[in-house]
């Protein structure tokens, strides 16, 4: 049955939604910044078993594609499906904002008169191969294509960093097209009291894919085996089974001891978890990801806003964030021994590791927390939808 309910606006997105990962919080973000410029709106996102197909909370009504389908491509033209028809029954849509092709390849492909706004985080054509090795090259030029589409046929593009941006006019689009509006996190983020936190400890969380260098940062506690008292704590955004192949690793390393695991952590059990690290790092790899297309961390971000120092990788993506010595620490991608050594460093500095954390949770008070996001999007809604 059709929902009779009128909507001004729609947010589309491809993920799960909500969960522990960063994309999640930016969604819940975006979408609620969107909804309130407009009036109200709805939320279409993917779904599982222990999501109900429909939701409504205050100004919001979401809707999930909860279908099982097991092959990624055919679960994102199906839903690209009935986001079409979904726009098809509500025509009365004028605003849409979604973050992904196969949102785009819906809302295009329902013939809608209404503005667009292509939030371009990442495209499949790069970030699909480090999941799907076996993926041929005719599939990924036919993704490419798919990507032109969205990007020729969006009204306007906001993209989270510079580095992205210039990718996106290497494929074509105007740089009059695209508005930079980095990630952010919260300026006051709320905390949950617990009571297994380890005295010391240096941390990673987020999602555990390969360009996020996890491996780098495990053969870099490897080097610190002369710190008995130091562990490293990795919450993972993701189930624990996907954490295997690094258990391995650590064991392999001689660390697994020194480790502690955790996972889909509740956002102020994790805040907490940050709050109380000695550094949080920030690992990147030097790959096509996070160099050609690029990225905006929020685990930067969040880090910083819980007062925590961050090292991280020296790559463009970082340096638009973090000022290597004044509100962030630097090194070198894919060197662990770098890495070790900036840690090292760090901790027995404690002054040194102090002015970092302060600097950078000024910057998070000042200049990137997700109010003045809202300040920019709204902009973008106002003057180029």
């Amino acid at each position: 049955m059709v929902n009779q309910k009128h909507y001004k606006a729609l947010y589309a997105a491809f993920d799960l939604f909500p969960t522990s990962k960063g994309a999640s919080t930016h969604i819940s973000h975006m979408a609620r910044y969107l909804f309130d410029f407009y009036g109200n709106g709805l939320l279409y996102t993917l779904g599982n078993e222990t999501y109900p197909d429909f939701e409504s909370e205050g100004n919001t009504d979401i809707i999930r594609f909860s279908k099982r389908i097991p092959h990624y491509l055919n679960r994102a033209f199906e839903y690209s499906h009935h986001l079409e028809q979904t726009l098809r029954d509500h025509h009365e849509i004028k605003h849409i904002h979604f973050r992904d092709i196969w949102s785009g390849l819906g809302i295009f492909n329902s013939d809608t008169t209404a503005k667009t706004l292509f939030e371009v985080n990442g495209l499949p054509s790069i970030e699909l191969p480090y999941r799907y090795p076996n993926l041929t090259r005719a599939t990924l030029a036919k993704i490419e294509k798919l990507e032109d589409l969205c990007l020729s046929r969006s009204s306007h593009i906001i993209a989270p960093s510079g580095v992205i941006q210039s990718m996106l006019m290497s494929r074509g689009v105007s740089q009059y097209k695209i508005d930079i509006i980095p990630n952010a996190a919260d300026a006051n983020p709320k905390f949950e009291d617990q009571d297994n936190l380890p005295e010391n400890y240096i941390l990673y969380f987020g999602a555990l894919q390969s360009w996020q260098g996890i491996d780098t940062l495990l053969k870099a506690f490897a080097g610190l085996k002369d710190m008995t008292d130091l562990k490293l704590v990795i919450c993972s955004s993701n189930r624990q089974k996907v954490s295997q192949p690094y258990m391995k690793l650590a064991l392999k390393l001689g660390i697994a001891d020194n480790i502690i695991w955790q996972h889909q952590l509740d956002k102020p059990v994790l805040n907490t978890w940050i709050k109380n690290a000695l550094l949080s790092i920030a690992p990147l790899r030097e790959c096509s990801r996070n160099i050609r297309q690029g990225c905006s961390p929020l685990k930067i971000y969040e880090s910083m806003a819980c007062g925590t120092a961050v090292i991280a990788s020296d790559l463009p993506v970082s340096r638009e964030i973090l000022d290597d010595n004044l509100s962030g620490k630097l090194v070198p991608p894919d060197r662990p021994q770098e890495l070790s050594r900036a840690i090292r460093i760090l901790i027995e500095y404690p002054k040194l590791r102090q002015k970092l954390a302060d600097n950078g949770l000024n910057y998070i008070q000042t200049v990137a927390n997700w109010d003045q996001i809202k300040n920019k999007l709204e902009t973008v809604y106002s003057t180029k939808l």
